[in-house]
């Protein structure tokens, strides 16, 4: 230990996800540990630490702080100066300062820890089944803050006045909940109520929510008659679910509708109120051992689910079902071969699995294409059509967040949806921002991202911005990023389609403005996110994106860096009959992409012009003779849609990209074969493949062999541009992103052929291959752009994409 004549003072500074993470007791454990004294406290901008002690303890003390940090801390910059010793005795744990212009980052939500699991189902403590348990491992983070520092007064804990027992864990150093700022028990801290539906069920008078009983502060209760209430109205949540019923249950982000995933009229009733048709349901399940019963799960999936982010995880169901759980319900995932799973990822979660017995379908609490409710009256209001009862609670959500969706890929975890469990932990910028960018995202799909010195913070999946409610939770969530975040852009970034709402709200802002070319987004996405610049052969293939001629791109190869890309090829326009019928009806697409190439009358064909009324026909032909509302596309996405429909696999879809998920699940992966494409200078011809389609049809090849062959066949049409792009430039990186690249077997086999063709292929990393990620492309694009005028160069032009020939 150092003697007063040996300590030296130096002062701290960590940045980075070090709040509402444990920091400060580990801070203050490591110090004691180390004879260290001063103290640590929380700021705006990160933890500050005053130590003293010698040379020696402070190499050790610095060299901890980084290697035995708290799980969840995520310690992006840690820098230290000498400063003057004031003679402490001891180390402590000082009040928070609040420092307006400075910035910290925040954690994401986190699932239930296995130590308060125990705590949870151990009868001998105080908090046994008390359904809003938390530590400083665990628990609501982002969406109970209001401002920073993360501290209880700034979160919609503030009206919770804790006990004397949770009042001393909190003040206690040495204790898990140690400033813990969620914490609280049966006395003190939020509680349950269960309330019926239009047509609902009996509900004790005792269990309603009303505006009326939330005072503030809450008052203290008895812990047993506490117990006893909330146990009540779980076991009578539990019976309506086994009984058939549907219960709309707040979550961490937003309620979610809840009913028994093993009764097929329950989920089909819940599909119908919910107006979700067709579209896969979420499950949650109590165990690992429940979803095995029912999916394959492998060493890296159980990882993922097991995961503090928790996030549902899309499974491959096992042919057989194990006979130790009730088989899911068909409508559940209707034609496919995965589903999406997760475990509890909340005490309230871990109660209702164990008491209703049964695993759980767990769908987003909103109409579809609404955003997910999180207010109680607004649930009531909202879901009053949907649920039969509603499982309530009284601590505020502060902030919308869905549940993340995701994957095991061949590189490892691939999100899906980005949300609860990862944002708003930003990503690293590539360079250091000078100016604050906020680019205002896709109209599918969209986040938004905010781009500001070495952080770019994505926002959580927002949705699709079809709606005034969507839009309202689009400036929401700009507004509160900004706030915590300390973010005031100078420049903004968006999409080229001039009628998308993101891109109007960018130009209504009066900022300095920079379109960015959807596709160029994506790939520059996927740059960012491995830091580089380029150039790279960029593969952007997906459903839909405002290309730089006026026509639906979506079969994009681009020679792309972060400034500017080249279309060197594309797939071969066809036209969209009617435009969005054309998405929604893939028959009306395949009847389209037929008389395009000359093909109506291959024998092949004759299965679906069966199928379609000889007045939807004429009606369709006419449109693309005439070229009546029918643009150009040279989308893989409706490619698809034409070969599913061809197949007779569907002729409408319910869901977006219903008709290419349907054809993927059925495709016969052992079959070898592959359709032909031709090519001519800048296009991808698809009339042989299509044409071999038709000919396999005639022959009466089974569909899920006709399916293998053209997902291989277009996978090989993918690498062969992107060969013929390597011998013109001498690129040998390809990036890949788009959402036709959530389809396992495109994506897997495009890898697995360029690798083998001596490829470098970069794919995404933190963010989903969907639309999710452009937000963070355009930001990444604005910046650079940005950057290159202020170095002296001419402003680089908007994007073009002019061919390369």
């Amino acid at each position: 230990m150092a003697s007063d004549t040996t300590r030296i003072a130096r002062l701290y500074h960590l940045t980075g996800v070090v709040q509402g993470v444990g920091f400060r007791p580990f801070v203050y454990n490591l110090a004691n540990r180390l004879g260290v004294r001063g103290w640590v406290r929380n700021a705006s901008d990160g933890v500050w630490i005053h130590a003293e002690t010698d040379e020696a303890t402070h190499a050790a003390f610095e060299r901890a702080l980084v290697e035995e940090a708290p799980p969840m801390a995520r310690i992006a910059g840690l820098a230290s100066r000498s400063v003057a010793a004031e003679g402490f005795r001891a180390f402590s744990i000082v009040p928070s300062h609040a420092d307006e212009g400075a910035r910290t980052l925040v954690s994401p939500d986190l699932a239930t820890c296995p130590a308060c699991v125990a705590e949870l189902f151990d009868p001998a403590d105080r908090r046994y089944r008390y359904p809003f348990i938390n530590c400083t491992n665990c628990g609501p983070r982002f969406t109970v803050i209001a401002d920073v520092p993360y501290d209880r007064p700034l979160t919609s804990m503030r009206v919770f006045e804790m006990c004397p027992e949770c009042a001393a864990e909190y003040a206690d150093p040495a204790d898990r909940r140690f400033h813990a700022q969620p914490d609280a028990c049966f006395v003190c801290g939020p509680r349950l109520y269960l309330n019926p539906g239009a047509n609902g069920p009996e509900i004790d008078p005792g269990w309603l929510w009303s505006p009326d009983v939330e005072t503030d502060p809450r008052p203290h209760r008895d812990r047993i008659a506490a117990r006893e209430r909330s146990d009540a109205i779980l076991a009578r949540a539990a019976e309506l679910l086994r009984a058939g019923a549907i219960v709309a249950v707040k979550g961490l982000g937003g309620f979610q509708l809840a009913c028994d995933a093993t009764n097929e009229e329950a989920v089909a009733r819940l599909r119908e109120r919910k107006r979700r048709y067709g579209k896969p349901l979420a499950v949650m399940v109590r165990s690992l051992e429940d979803a095995r019963a029912w999916c394959e799960v492998s060493e890296a999936e159980a990882e993922l689910l097991s995961s503090p982010a928790a996030p549902i995880v899309l499974l491959r169901v096992r042919r057989e079902p194990s006979g130790e759980l009730p088989p899911p319900a068909p409508s559940v995932a209707p034609r496919l071969r995965e589903i999406g799973v997760m475990l509890p990822y909340t005490p309230l979660h871990h109660l209702l699995l164990a008491d209703a017995g049964v695993p759980l379908v767990m769908t987003s609490g909103n109409v579809s294409e609404e955003p997910i409710c999180t207010g109680n009256a607004e649930a009531l209001e909202r879901l009053a059509g949907i649920a039969d009862a509603f499982l309530l609670h009284d601590r505020d959500i502060l902030a919308r967040y869905d549940d993340s969706v995701a994957r095991v890929g061949p590189r490892g975890v691939e999100l899906i949806r980005r949300a609860r469990g990862y944002a708003p932990f930003p990503l690293p910028a590539p360079g250091h921002a000078a100016i604050d960018v906020l680019a205002c995202g896709p109209e599918q799909k969209n986040t938004v991202t905010l781009l500001s010195g070495d952080h770019a913070f994505v926002t959580q999946h927002i949705g699709d911005m079809e709606n005034a409610e969507t839009f309202a939770a689009f400036e929401r969530a700009i507004a509160d990023y900004e706030r915590l975040f300390r973010v005031s852009p100078a420049l903004v970034a968006h999409d080229l389609h001039p009628e998308y709402l993101p891109t109007k709200h960018a130009h209504s802002l009066g900022l300095p403005a920079e379109g960015v070319q959807h596709h160029h987004a994506h790939i520059a996405s996927v740059l960012g996110e491995h830091g580089e610049d380029g150039p790279v052969i960029g593969v952007a293939f997906d459903g839909t994106g405002y290309g730089a001629d006026g026509a639906i791109w979506g079969g994009e190869v681009l020679v792309a860096g972060l400034e500017r890309f080249e279309r060197f090829a594309h797939l071969e326009y066809v036209p969209l009959p009617g435009g969005e019928a054309a998405i929604r009806r893939p028959a009306r697409m395949a009847l389209g992409v037929l008389a395009a190439l000359d093909l109506l009358e291959h024998p092949g064909a004759a299965t679906l012009r069966r199928r379609i009324s000889p007045d939807e026909e004429a009606v369709v032909l006419r449109m693309v003779e005439r070229r009546l509302n029918t643009p150009l596309t040279s989308s893989a996405g409706r490619l698809f849609d034409a070969v599913a429909a061809l197949a007779g696999v569907r002729d409408d879809a319910l869901y977006e990209g219903q008709a290419a998920i349907e054809l993927e699940a059925l495709a016969d992966e052992q079959e070898p074969g592959a359709y032909r494409h031709a090519w001519t200078t800048g296009v991808i011809c698809t009339a042989p493949l299509i044409r071999g389609v038709l000919d396999d049809l005639a022959e009466g090849v089974p569909v899920p062999i006709v399916s293998m062959r053209f997902h291989r066949g277009l996978a090989l049409a993918i690498v062969d541009a992107c060969e013929r792009a390597r011998r013109l430039t001498g690129l040998a990186t390809a990036a890949i992103s788009g959402g036709v690249f959530m389809n396992r077997i495109l994506a897997r086999t495009v890898l697995e052929e360029l690798e083998a063709r001596g490829f470098r292929v970069l794919t995404h990393v933190a963010l989903p291959v969907n639309d999710g990620g452009v937000s963070f492309g355009q930001a990444i694009v604005a910046w650079a752009r940005h950057r290159a005028a202020g170095e002296g160069g001419a402003h680089v032009p908007r994007d073009t994409g002019s061919d390369r020939q």
